[in-house]
């Protein structure tokens, strides 16, 4: 619970390939990295399926053409503005199908959800989720969006990109996600002019208008082709002035046509009259495509069966626009079979768009539409008892997705299931992580609603069970969103142990994403908690957590006392399980303290402990952390063998993460024994990994093993380079105890490679940053580097 797998110690994004940091680095740095170390992601092709019978807007399509044909010599950003329904979206999803191989690099596309009933999308969310697609390093993800918008126009530099930012609300929403080099094109839609970016970043603005009569009737001619051919052409333009012009409009009406073939289009067009005649308005201020779509909506929604018009307006209820088969069933209280039938239903009539085989969309104008007809059909009882359906069954859901991926996890105690669909089940993990990456917007739209709701508890309790996934793959925006919502569901709920579960949360969260002040403050406030409710088992816990950050931020007095305390407990309850890997947690304080003979005892108990549970992975780990303090007591030889067990358990269990790591400990116990071609390899192995894994710092680690190797084969000036890699590396990610450790390495490589000053140099720098740490092992380093 309180340590992720391969936990990635880091915070900044790209590769030492992509950044370097001059300052204080004397003389050339040419980087010899091997060909496995150069991985690209695969492209992405992010944009969504393109509507079918798209007409016209050829000289828009002109516009668009011409943007590439004038080249992307700098960044360009296009605004697309026009109003709800114009077909701003179809527009731009079918040109940028058409231009896709102009694009080499990709399109990436984000819905924004300026104008959705929930909140817009944080522009944060939008670079997690992009930085993530792109493949970069995992340390560019992080919980401060400043950091990851920096990363991201990093990551794009030198790229040939197509980035849709599809229902912006505002330019300060769009701004962070603008490249800032040549190549890139930048297509943002709104209904608002957004002039901050015409005039800030030189933003093109394409206004799109209504269809002409040309077109109107040629998109109702294309829907209705096969269905209608006889229509009266002053008939088919009736239809389309009633409809304003407007696409969405058109569309849904010609669907409507369509299907009844036998009725004259002039008493379609009677009741479409009537329905616009009778029609109030329902928003406030009477905006235009209030009045020019909402009779159209009306006039279909009432041609629905009436099942099928109940389900979509309790459609309107749903959390997020988009939405499985069985979260409608679950809405609606009716098993999924009949929830698919009616689903069909509503598609029919162009009421809902299905994005694939058991999903589908509303967009934002008949969500709002679907909304009201709730609210105004619907009693309150009847709309809160669907909402409760809806959430419970996301709650119940992420429960199993739990089960599968962190098994071990506390598990809460859940409001019962509010009938109808039941939660689904899992055959294993991939399974359980697929819906949860196809659910992961609704997830957290769904803590919202039921903290708006009233429903406080489903609201943490769903928090809750987020973060066992959450700890898995770091999701930072949607970990801390959903984890400060739970909160202060909690707090009003008066269930103080929840509170404790979430304040830890965000203090996982924020260490996780190398906000460690923060995370402090959280974990303390958990610990608080616990003792307060006399949960011990939980205070064990938030004790190992807290242990965990102390350790990362190298205050080993602490960090021991905290891994004491909760190994305490621990055995006191008499739990076979966590009380062995909190040892083994004190016993990694032990080493970085310099006491590695105190640490090897609790590490091979550990290790007999983990082979008993069948836990290899914390088997590897163990045997890693043994390797290293048998190398510390001058053990080499049996460092070797540990080392080497250890990297067949990650090879075993499929792990490159795991290797990576553990073969840091392969190559430093093959350089002690003398075997020092084979520790060339170890390192430049774990250089490939961790540059695909994205762990900056780990590789930074293998760079600077890589360095002592060629020190140790005579070939300094290699040795110089790899050193400097190393400290470059540290110095970005602002980890001050290992910049200090490879700088003493690389003052040892630049005295053999002649030049004494800047050896003496990286020996002040490193006694600077030493003066910071007060632990033996800190203090024993100074002192030699002092010395010489």
């Amino acid at each position: 619970m309180h340590e992720p797998r391969e936990e990635v110690n880091s915070s900044l994004s790209g590769t030492a390939r992509d950044v370097v940091q001059a300052r204080d680095v004397q003389g050339g740095i040419h980087f010899h990295a091997p060909a496995t170390d150069r991985v690209r992601p695969p492209v992405p092709y992010q944009l969504p399926l393109a509507g079918l019978g798209f007409v016209n807007r050829r000289a828009e399509r002109e516009v668009l053409d011409r943007l590439l044909d004038d080249g992307l010599a700098y960044a360009r950003v296009l605004l697309v503005t026009g109003t709800a329904g114009v077909g701003k979206t179809s527009l731009v999803l079918h040109w940028a199908h058409a231009v896709r191989d102009r694009f080499p690099d990709g399109q990436l596309y984000a819905d924004l959800h300026g104008y959705d009933p929930q909140a817009p999308v944080r522009h944060e969310w939008v670079l997690e989720s992009f930085l993530r697609v792109l493949g970069a390093p995992a340390d560019a993800v992080h919980a401060e969006g400043e950091h990851m918008a920096a990363a991201f126009r990093s990551w794009l530099a030198g790229r040939r990109l197509l980035i849709v930012l599809d229902n912006a609300a505002s330019a300060a929403q769009v701004r962070p996600l603008l490249p800032a080099t040549p190549g890139c094109l930048v297509i943002v839609t709104s209904r608002h002019r957004l002039p901050g970016l015409t005039i800030r970043e030189g933003a093109r603005r394409l206004t799109l208008d209504v269809l002409d009569q040309d077109g109107s009737v040629a998109l109702l001619r294309s829907v209705t082709q096969g269905y209608r051919d006889g229509d009266d052409p002053a008939q088919v333009a009736e239809l389309a002035s009633l409809c304003a012009r407007l696409p969405l409009a058109l569309r849904i009406a010609a669907e409507r046509a369509a299907g009844r073939p036998l009725m004259h289009l002039a008493d379609l067009i009677g009741e479409l009259r009537d329905e616009s005649g009778r029609w109030e308005v329902l928003s406030a201020d009477g905006d235009e495509e209030s009045e020019a779509v909402r009779p159209v909506f009306s006039w279909s929604y009432r041609a629905l069966p009436s099942d099928a018009a109940r389900l979509f307006r309790l459609l309107g209820l749903h959390p997020g626009p988009d939405f499985s088969d069985a979260a409608a069933a679950a809405l609606a209280g009716v098993d999924v079979r009949t929830a698919r039938r009616l689903l069909d239903v509503i598609a029919a009539a162009h009421m809902v768009d299905q994005t694939v085989s058991d999903r589908f969309r509303l967009h934002d104008l008949l969500r709002a539409y679907a909304a009201d007809q709730a609210r105004l059909e619907q009693t309150p009882q009847e709309r809160q008892d669907a909402v409760r359906r809806v959430l419970t069954w996301y709650l119940h859901t992420a429960d199993a997705v739990q089960t599968r991926v962190a098994p071990q996890e506390p598990r809460v105690e859940l409001v019962p299931a509010d009938g109808g669909v039941p939660a689904l089940r899992f055959a294993d993990e991939a399974q359980a992580m697929r819906w949860y990456e196809a659910e992961r917007d609704n997830l957290v739209a769904a803590v919202r609603a039921a903290a708006s709701g009233g429903l406080d508890r489903i609201a943490w309790q769903l928090a809750v069970v987020l973060r066992a996934v959450y700890m898995t793959n770091n999701p930072f925006q949607d970990w801390l969103a959903t984890s400060q919502i739970g909160l202060e569901a909690a707090r009003r709920d008066g269930d103080l142990g929840a509170e404790a579960e979430l304040e830890e949360s965000l203090g996982m969260a924020y260490a996780q994403s190398q906000c460690l002040a923060a995370a402090a403050e959280h974990y303390e406030s958990a610990l608080t908690l616990r003792r307060d409710v006399g949960d011990t088992f939980g205070e064990a816990l938030t004790l190992n957590g807290l242990g965990l950050l102390e350790l990362r931020r190298r205050n080993l007095v602490q960090a021991r006392a905290a891994f004491e305390g909760s190994r305490e407990l621990f055995a006191a309850l008499n739990d076979g399980f966590w009380e062995p890997r909190v040892a083994v947690n004190l016993a990694q304080v032990e080493l970085e303290i310099g006491h590695p003979d105190t640490a090897l005892g609790p590490l091979r108990r550990g290790i007999e402990v983990f082979k008993v549970h069948g836990d290899r992975h914390a088997e590897g780990n163990g045997l890693r952390l043994l390797a290293a303090a048998e190398l510390d007591t001058g053990n080499a030889d049996a460092a070797l063998a540990h080392a080497e067990q250890a990297v067949a358990i990650a090879t075993e269990i499929c792990s490159a993460a795991a290797e990576g790591y553990w073969l840091l400990a392969l190559g430093d116990a093959q350089r002690a024994t003398g075997h020092t071609a084979q520790a060339l390899a170890s390192y430049r192995r774990a250089i490939a990994l961790q540059e695909q894994l994205g762990d900056r710092a780990r590789q930074a680690a293998a760079w600077d093993g890589l360095g002592q190797t060629y020190l140790q084969l005579g070939r300094d000036q290699e040795a110089v380079e790899s050193h400097r890699r190393a400290v470059v590396t540290y110095r970005d990610l602002d980890q001050t105890w290992e910049m200090a450790r490879t700088l003493a390495h690389l003052a040892e490589a630049l005295d053999h490679a002649g030049t004494p000053q800047e050896a003496a140099d990286a020996r002040a720098d490193a006694c600077d940053l030493l003066a910071a740490f007060t632990d033996p092992r800190a203090v024993r380093l100074r002192e030699s580097l002092a010395q010489r």
